[in-house]
C-alpha cells in the first residue's frame, strides 16, 4: 500500500515534490518503466516522472534494501539509453527510522564505476516545507519531531484549509496511513476525521486492493483472508470494528479475532 500511496502523491502533486527536491516547482508527466529498454526490476516501488529536461527517479522505503545502490545504477543506465540529453535526479526517501548502515548509503561501486544518489531520511529534516505544500502534508508526521501526536494535529490543521473536499480526503487518508508508521490507530482517529477519508481515492483503493486479491487467490478460503489482510489498513483510517465488518461484508467477531492476534 505504501509504494501506491507514494505514487499516488507523487505523480498527483509533481510540483510540489519538486519543489522540495530539486528547489524550484516544475511541472512532471509520469515515465512508464515500460518506456525504458529492459523490465524494471522492482516496477511497484519505482517513481519516475519527466520534464523537457530531466528525469526525477524517486524510491521511498519503511525498510533498508541492500540491493538499492545497484538499483540506482541500474536505472540511471537505461534512462541515459533511452534520454541521453536528460539530466536524473535519484533520491532514496527512507520514512521509518532506522539506524542501519543501509539507510545513510549515497552511493554504489562496480569496479571503477561510481556511482552516486540521494538518501532523505525523513526524521533528520525539519517539517516546515512539508506543512506548508499539500502534496507533502502526509509525510509531515514522519519528518523531524520530538512529539509525533503534536505533529499530526499541526498536519490535520493545515488539512482543514484545504478548500477541494476531494483533495482534503485524499491528503487526509494518506496522512492517516503514514502517521500508522508511529502513532496507533486509536490515536490517529481521534484527530483526523475519518468520515472525510471514506470519500477518497486512497481508501477505495485499499477496498479494491483487498477485492483484487480475494480474486486471484479464489475460492471463499482465499477471498476470506484477503479480506482480513485489508483489516490492518482500515483500522489505519480510523474505521472502528463494525464499520470495518460492514466494509468488508464479514462478521464483527471475525475482524475482532484477527484484530485479537494480531495485537498478540
Amino acid at each position: 500500500m505504501f509504494d501506491n500511496l507514494c505514487k499516488f502523491l507523487a505523480e498527483s502533486f509533481s510540483e510540489d515534490y519538486a519543489a522540495w527536491l530539486l528547489g524550484r516547482p516544475i511541472k512532471l508527466t509520469k515515465l512508464s518503466p515500460t518506456e525504458l529498454s529492459l523490465e524494471p526490476i522492482r516496477a511497484d516501488s519505482l517513481i519516475l516522472e519527466q520534464s523537457e529536461d530531466l528525469v526525477l527517479h524517486l524510491e521511498f522505503q519503511t525498510e533498508p534494501d541492500p540491493t538499492m545502490g545497484f538499483r540506482m545504477l541500474d536505472y540511471r543506465v537505461r534512462v541515459y539509453r533511452r534520454f541521453p540529453q536528460k539530466t536524473m535526479h535519484q533520491f532514496v526517501i527512507y520514512l521509518k527510522r532506522s539506524n542501519n548502515d543501509l539507510v545513510y548509503q549515497d552511493s554504489f561501486q562496480l569496479g571503477e564505476t561510481v556511482h552516486r544518489y540521494q538518501a532523505i531520511r525523513l526524521w533528520e529534516h525539519p517539517s516546515e516545507i512539508f506543512l506548508q505544500s499539500p502534496g507533502l502534508l502526509p509525510l509531515a508526521v514522519l519528518t523531524q519531531t520530538s512529539d509525533p501526536t503534536l505533529k499530526l494535529r499541526e498536519v490535520a490543521t493545515a488539512l482543514e484549509q484545504i478548500e477541494d473536499n476531494r483533495v482534503k480526503a485524499n491528503l487526509m487518508a494518506a496522512t492517516s496511513v503514514f502517521g500508522g508508521i508511529l502513532l496507533t490507530p486509536e490515536l490517529i482517529k481521534t484527530i483526523l476525521r475519518s468520515e472525510i477519508m471514506k470519500e477518497s481515492a486512497v481508501y477505495q483503493e485499499i477496498l479494491q486492493e483487498g477485492e483484487q486479491r480475494g480474486l486471484l487467490k479464489g475460492k471463499l478460503e482465499g477471498r476470506l483472508e484477503a479480506k482480513l489482510e485489508t483489516i490492518p489498513l482500515l483500522k489505519k483510517l480510523g474505521l472502528t470494528i463494525a464499520e470495518i465488518a460492514k466494509e468488508l461484508d464479514i462478521d464483527v467477531e471475525l475482524v475482532n479475532r484477527f484484530v485479537a492476534n494480531q495485537n498478540n
